[in-house]
């Protein structure tokens, strides 16, 4: 993805992801700047229109978020420059100030030599698919559609760092629950979440223990963040705190650790949250929306409290709308993006935290006993290695499609055996369920290494 050299489909369920200065380059990002506001310009009837760009804190958004400004000016657009703030408030205040879209420079939960745009249209909602399309082909077809003004009809910056304060008070308002008393260990990820969180759980009158907070533009989810809990777990038992929360680089995922260092996924989150929900009358049309990954412990909670459980396959985009479609107003992902849809258009870490903290103020409950909502059954995850372009075509191979019907009649009547490809990451994902967490993790471990050696 160098340059001119548009490769398959750029854009994922995740918006563009890549090795920064490598697959995505400063070109690249300008080329992106100039389609993204040139298709957005003939969709509108606006000859003018404006974006708005935020980014994370890893060293290479500082780069591209310049190139893709430079792009945006270049064809008589403007843009709005946020500087570091989550994802969720970029989508946030891409609404508020009723701009045409915004765009965050984020490679989310990966590490710091990848960066990523997440493109939003006016609503804070991600672009539909045929508009991301459309930017695709301006930019393969050589961008020969472009036009270059001149003079006064060049676009401008507008530079914003506030703005990050209106997402905070944003949050706490829609929120608002007192959290005097509270003791919690808060882990940013050393990523875009280090101001806007803590500040938030400060005003709300928590006592913050803040880990991560220091970014130095290579150290974002560096060990640390809701990839890697295991500082934060020790940290909440250490500081005798009530709970720990983990964010991600982005913090458009939220995860938690209760008072006894026991994580909570994204699964007991929702169940926590959306049982809670239901007794209030709130949880619309009884329904929270997950995905194919989510336990089946789920599951089997969400039929003893009455909730419907909606499935969908893996991303985001894909739980959004179904939402949508349904009328519902909770639903997430195992790994904690959690989306509330009365309060925020994707998943926002701080929201989901806000609210997981609602509940424990409310029902004068700690996590550990508001987690016996739901029982975990044991879950394994290993991870494929493989070409990004290969990766949706491992069952094209007889070994590998050998195995997986092998390991689905094993597990047919106790479990159950999921393999897919990242939709952001060069890999495919091996997810078995099972009653015997040492069975599971050697088949799991065993087919992963098994696609890789064939495919890598």
């Amino acid at each position: 993805m160098k340059g001119n050299d548009v490769v398959g489909k750029m854009f994922g369920t995740d918006g563009i992801r890549g090795i920064a200065n490598d697959e995505l380059t400063p070109l690249l990002a300008l080329q992106l700047g100039q389609a993204g506001a040139h298709v957005l310009a003939n969709k509108n009837g606006y000859n003018r229109p404006t974006i708005m760009v935020g980014c994370d804190t890893r060293i290479s958004s500082d780069m591209l978020a310049s190139a893709l400004m430079a792009g945006i000016c270049s064809v008589g657009a403007n843009a709005i420059y946020v500087g570091v703030v989550p994802t969720p408030a970029l989508a946030y205040l891409t609404r508020k100030y009723k701009v045409d879209a915004g765009v965050s420079i984020t490679a989310s939960h990966n590490t710091m030599e990848f960066n990523g745009f997440k493109f939003f249209d006016g609503s804070g909602f991600k672009l539909p698919d045929e508009l991301e399309d459309e930017i695709e082909n301006v930019m393969r077809e050589g961008m020969g559609k472009i036009k270059l003004p001149v003079g006064a009809r060049v676009g401008k910056i507008k530079y914003r760092y506030d703005a990050r304060e209106e997402y905070v008070n944003y949050a706490i308002h829609r929120v608002n629950s007192d959290l005097s008393g509270l003791r919690i260990v808060i882990d940013c990820a050393e990523g875009a979440s280090f101001y806007t969180s803590v500040e938030a759980l400060k005003e709300l009158g928590a006592e913050v223990i803040a880990i991560h907070t220091n970014p130095d533009g290579t150290n974002i989810n560096a060990n640390c963040g809701s990839t890697h809990m295991e500082e934060l777990q020790a940290r909440v038992v250490f500081e005798k705190a009530q709970l720990g929360l983990a964010f991600d680089g982005d913090a458009d995922r939220m995860l938690a650790v209760d008072e006894k260092g026991e994580i909570l996924c994204g699964d007991l989150i929702m169940a926590i949250i959306g049982t809670y929900m239901k007794e209030r009358g709130e949880l619309k049309n009884d329904t929270i929306v997950a995905t194919v990954m989510s336990n089946m412990g789920f599951i089997i909670m969400g039929k003893e409290n009455k909730i419907k459980i909606e499935q969908t396959k893996v991303g985001d985009r894909y739980v959004l709308e179904k939402m949508c479609e349904l009328g519902a107003n909770l639903g997430g992902e195992q790994s904690g993006h959690i989306i509330f849809m009365d309060d925020a258009t994707l998943g926002d870490g701080l929201i989901s935290a806000l609210h997981l903290l609602r509940v424990m103020v409310n029902t004068s409950k700690p996590l550990s006993v508001l987690r016996q909502v739901m029982t975990v059954l044991p879950q394994s995850l290993c991870n494929a290695r493989v070409f990004n372009h290969k990766k949706d075509r491992f069952m094209d191979y007889p070994e590998i499609a050998e195995q997986i019907e092998a390991l689905d009649k094993k597990y047919a009547d106790e479990g159950r055996v999921l393999v897919r490809p990242s939709g952001t990451e060069p890999l495919v994902r091996v997810m078995i369920e099972g009653k015997n967490k040492k069975e599971i993790h050697a088949d799991a471990k065993a087919l992963a290494e098994l696609i890789q050696n064939i495919m890598f």
